[in-house]
């Protein structure tokens, strides 16, 4: 084994929370290494952002080099159930701000991000895996192993866990939890999908509810070179009991979904079908002693809202400034700075999040007597604008969606 590395702090995961989280300290002159087990670009999912991104990719000086990448330009996202039909244009929110994104293929976006990171002085090692952490001492000693499979250790001063569904810290720390979400799958792909539907909108994602089952849903998510990412998500025991393999069951609900049918009869599937079982996730701390978890390392909902980037990269600009307050030898309460204020809006998402599956806010969502400035605060949350308490559908989310499903349903 080789000497021990020593370094300011040490991101695990090049994805956006890494990357982001990277270069926002090594912009404060810290020496950071991201140890990244994946090479760089790679597929995933996650990708509909919402415009509260824009701002965070701002803030960390990343934003330019997503705008001229050329992806596509997104405003809303739209919902349908049969002849049921709903859209929510983002820039008609309560919550200041952005009011549009983009739609992007997460292998290009999530590269692009991460090569900012470097280019701002952050050291990226991809096809690294980390084996082992000890956070026992004042220092945090990780052991990893390099592409060839030789072993190494680092060490800091504070580890950030932006490791997504790899969930490092969680896995290794012991910190991993049940997620008290059912337990869903969801079976995805890129298909180039040669809509030639004139009124068909590029710029919002496209949520289709199954006919007959409200908790089974479809995405379609545009992308800029007349491709889109398409994929289902039920409780496994409904997807598993489909007939075929997971090309064919994925066709077969588009099938069953006589809009969406319409506007795919001409895809072609020529990507690969993967598919993700509970992915819902969560656990007994976001922090320790010199670390802390980032974006979906912590906790993951569901990707209806896609609220996944967004948390992710709303947990580094929180954790970055303190992790430069705590090294600079400030007091940080990371419970009350940090924990306690990232959780209120993943809590504003949970609360949209079991309203959608339970059919409260597809009620709230399909109805035909909408007033304007309750509609602007709900797109706020859709726009990812979970985190603004001067929305009343943020500051009390459950109470108000509550009351206002029963409104839609007796209405």
């Amino acid at each position: 084994m080789s000497s021990v590395l020593e370094y300011d702090v040490v991101v695990i995961g090049a994805g956006p929370s890494g990357a982001m989280a990277a270069g926002l300290l090594v912009q404060k002159g810290y020496r950071v290494l991201v140890l990244e087990k994946m090479t760089f670009p790679r597929f995933s999912i996650g990708e509909s952002l919402l415009p509260q991104c824009m701002g965070f990719l701002e803030q960390a000086n990343m934003l330019r080099p997503v705008v001229e990448a050329g992806f596509q330009y997104k405003n809303g996202a739209a919902f349908q159930r049969a002849e049921r039909y709903g859209a929510f244009d983002f820039r008609q929110k309560f919550s200041e701000g952005w009011g549009t994104t983009y739609q992007v293929e997460r292998g290009t976006f999530d590269k692009i991000l991460a090569d900012q990171a470097a280019a701002m002085g952050a050291e990226i090692r991809y096809e690294h895996e980390i084996t082992a952490v000890d956070v026992s001492g004042e220092k945090p000693l990780l052991t990893y192993l390099d592409k060839d499979k030789q072993q190494h250790q680092v060490q800091c001063q504070f580890v950030l866990d932006g490791s997504g569904f790899g969930r490092v810290l969680p896995r290794l720390l012991d910190l991993e939890r049940p997620s008290d979400f059912p337990v869903r799958k969801s079976i995805f792909t890129h298909v180039v999908d040669h809509i030639s539907d004139p009124e068909f909108d590029r710029s919002k994602i496209l949520i289709t509810v199954h006919p007959e089952h409200q908790d089974i849903w479809i995405w379609l998510i545009p992308f800029s070179n007349g491709k889109c990412s398409l994929g289902v998500v039920g409780e496994v025991e409904v997807i598993d009991a489909m007939a075929g393999d997971s090309a064919q069951k994925l066709q077969t609900f588009v099938s069953q979904c006589t809009e969406l049918q319409d506007l795919l009869c001409d895809a072609e599937y020529p990507v690969p079908v993967r598919e993700i079982v509970g992915y819902s996730a969560d656990v007994k701390s976001l922090v320790g002693n010199n670390y802390a978890l980032l974006g979906n390392a912590g906790e993951f909902l569901d990707p209806v809202f896609s609220s996944g980037v967004t948390i992710a990269l709303k947990s580094s600009t929180m954790a970055a400034p303190l992790v430069d307050r705590q090294l600079q030898g400030e007091d940080v309460d990371w419970e009350s700075e940090f924990c306690q204020p990232l959780k209120k809006g993943v809590e504003t998402f949970r609360t949209f999040v079991e309203a959608w599956y339970d059919g409260r806010l597809q009620d709230i969502i399909f109805s035909t007597n909408q007033s304007p400035e309750i509609r602007a605060m709900i797109s706020s949350i859709l726009a990812g604008y979970a985190w603004d308490e001067a929305n009343p559908y943020v500051k009390d989310s459950k109470r108000r969606v509550n009351v206002l499903a029963e409104i839609c349903r007796q209405g």
